[in-house]
């Protein structure tokens, strides 16, 4: 069992699972200010039926679905506002695919992004307890606790309620919790344009709760205030600078810093789209297939949802071919393909989708272009100080060794 497990890691960790999303509902306690889901709602909560309806589908037809190992992925609003019917959910799927004999049984995962603030409840436990090694859960922690709610508010209660209430105290309760049963999971933080100042604090202060990986970007959305790409870039420096001269690189992580960005591109080597939009499927309360969540209702500001199915008539593979030829080449301006820092540059399908001139997935939005560039100038000035760092090091190591062995041959 063990080794199934271990092969099913390496190939969904080599990112050839399939991905295949459940929105369970788009509710959430809480109304974050940077939140691409613009419309979120009380009211469409997914039923049983066209759960049920969306698995039978998938796992009947598998000549569509062939890849070895498949993440089931829960999603909102808060999925664990769900968590009856994702336990449902999930018996189903672990019975039909042992049922059916299917190539997903021991190659698959049952995957949670979360607010984790229902974390310690019976109902979600008991559901980890049950689902065991083939659950992976990362719960949103934003940093500081002035970082944190600065944006991660709860929604308002009623009409009278103008009272902004952060909920980083009922988050960092869980915390300790979940990295007991979950020690190698890291957290997700976003950077929005009024919380720039609080990055160096708040990657240091997830360090010190023991979160030992900080994955980190800034919103894809177009935010960005004149200046923000120098402030930005002072605090990632100063965010270096504490981590390198603080020896926190040895045991800790910040995906801010990579030795794979900020190269030129050479699409004849590397043209590959940076998402897998249309490789994934999402599918909503109302049983509407997607070729990734972005491309729902509830998280377009100016579009049309882009629909490629349903569960009942099943995926039209011409509405989804499109999907399938996304390339570099085919979405970027002129200057994003010959920009000498392209690599590690980001794009969202669905924002390029919302922001574009007209209904194409085919216009890049370049919202980050300028938050790119001030990245990578930091995380050169991040490698080449810790690189001189560790040759110093290195150096004076082989001086103490050299002292010892001519005092040894004086003696």
């Amino acid at each position: 069992m063990k080794d199934l497990i271990k092969k099913a890691n390496a190939e969904w960790h080599a990112g050839t699972a399939k991905n295949v999303t459940f929105i369970v509902t788009k509710d959430c306690q809480l109304a974050c200010k940077y939140c691409y889901l613009v419309g979120k709602n009380a009211k469409e909560r997914m039923s049983w039926k066209v759960a049920k309806q969306a698995i039978d589908y998938i796992l009947d037809h598998k000549e569509d679905f062939c890849e070895e190992a498949v993440v089931w992925d829960f999603i909102g609003g808060e999925p664990f506002l769900e968590i009856d019917l994702i336990d449902r959910i999930c018996d189903y799927l672990k019975t039909e695919m042992y049922r059916r004999n299917h190539h997903w049984f021991n190659s698959y995962r049952f995957s949670f992004a979360t607010n984790g603030i229902n974390y310690h409840t019976d109902k979600v436990q008991n559901f980890i307890k049950k689902n065991g090694e083939h659950v992976s859960i990362g719960i949103t922690i934003d940093g500081t606790e002035k970082k944190h709610n600065l944006n991660r508010i709860y929604k308002f209660r009623d009409d009278n309620d103008t009272e902004e209430r952060g909920s980083y105290h009922d988050v960092v309760r869980n915390i300790p919790l979940w990295q007991a049963q979950f020690p190698n999971s890291g957290t997700k933080v976003t950077i929005s344009s009024a919380d720039i100042p609080y990055i160096k604090e708040s990657v240091l202060h997830l360090y010190s709760l023991g979160i030992h990986e900080v994955n980190i970007n800034v919103v894809f959305e177009d935010v960005w205030e004149n200046g923000d790409d120098r402030l930005f870039e002072n605090q990632l420096m100063q965010l270096a600078d504490a981590i390198i001269d603080g020896g926190w690189y040895a045991d800790y992580a910040c995906s801010f810093f990579s030795e794979n960005i900020g190269k030129p591109l050479d699409h004849r080597l590397d043209n590959q789209n940076w998402c897998g939009a249309g490789k994934m499927l999402a599918v909503d309360a109302n049983g509407i297939f997607y070729p990734c969540t972005r491309f729902a209702q509830y998280s377009l500001r100016e579009k049309k949802a882009c629909i490629i199915g349903n569960v009942d008539e099943g995926i039209d593979k011409n509405k989804l071919r499109p999907f399938l030829v996304l390339d570099r080449l085919s979405q970027s301006k002129q200057e994003c393909i010959n920009c000498e820092v392209a690599s590690g540059c980001a794009w969202c399908q669905g924002e390029n989708y919302d922001a574009a001139d007209t209904n194409t997935i085919y216009q890049r939005s370049t919202a980050i272009c300028k938050m790119h560039k001030a990245r990578v100038r930091a995380n050169n000035y991040y490698w080449n100080k810790l690189y001189r760092k560790i040759e110093l090091e290195g150096m004076g190591e082989d001086f103490e060794k050299n002292k010892r062995e001519v005092k040894q041959e004086i003696c």
